[in-house]
């Protein structure tokens, strides 16, 4: 019988010590041709990266979303956030994610996956929603990143609820978005990497025989041992 642990609550997260973030200097805008390329280039060679997208918010009743508008993409020293309005960012992003060699690791990824696919046309594959992970070691609830670094590093992750709620669609992201929209991503590959999660896939969500297991059955593109 699997245990259920709890997941630390609001209140037991701000009585922490504030996570360390990236600064200014360790994210790179991704916004135009040459940038995509350069960008490409250095990510094809990492075999994970921590992952996550913002849109644009919608206010009003059937208003649909033409997000996302931005694609995060993290190592462990630096993150980069592509702008979609450019076709270079667009291809540069749908090529990472669709890449089975590079495991991409978010929290709550069902939206994203959703919205980039319609958006891109692209078939991710290799991602990780670490939700999943922390269900299958007895969380009772989805844990989210502000929980899961709580947990694994007894910090407490800051998320501005007034960078979340903004423009994301905007060309010129102000300087709370950038910190904010990267440390999404960063903390994410923080958090893959302390679990020590094997970087090989184990089963795509195409292998027949493994349709059962609990990281596939939410439609998670892999899952990895530990």
């Amino acid at each position: 019988m699997t245990e259920h642990l709890p997941t630390p609550d609001k209140e037991q997260i701000n009585l922490l010590e504030s996570f360390d973030r990236l600064g200014l200097s360790q994210i790179q805008l991704v916004s135009t041709t040459e940038q995509a390329v350069t960008a490409l280039q250095t990510l094809q060679a990492e075999k994970a990266l921590g992952f996550d997208t913002e849109s644009k918010p919608t206010f009003a009743k059937n208003e649909a979303s033409t997000g996302p508008h931005i694609v995060q993409l993290s190592t462990l020293h630096k993150a980069w956030i592509f702008q979609l309005e450019d076709a270079e960012c667009r291809r540069a992003v749908g090529l990472l994610l669709e890449s089975p060699d590079i495991i991409k690791a978010g929290f709550g990824l069902g939206d994203d996956k959703k919205r980039i696919t319609y958006k891109l046309g692209v078939d991710l594959q290799a991602v990780l929603d670490l939700n999943t992970v922390f269900r299958n070691q007895g969380y009772r609830k989805d844990m989210g990143v502000r929980g899961a670094v709580a947990v694994l590093f007894n910090k407490r992750f800051i998320k501005s609820k007034k960078a979340s709620t903004s423009n994301w669609a905007n060309t010129h992201l102000t300087e709370a978005q950038i910190i904010y929209a990267a440390n999404d991503a960063y903390a994410a590959m923080r958090v893959y990497a302390a679990l020590g999660l094997s970087p090989s896939i184990v089963s795509s969500i195409h292998s027949t025989h493994n349709k059962n297991h609990p990281a596939l059955a939410r439609g998670d593109n892999i899952y990895v041992e530990p």
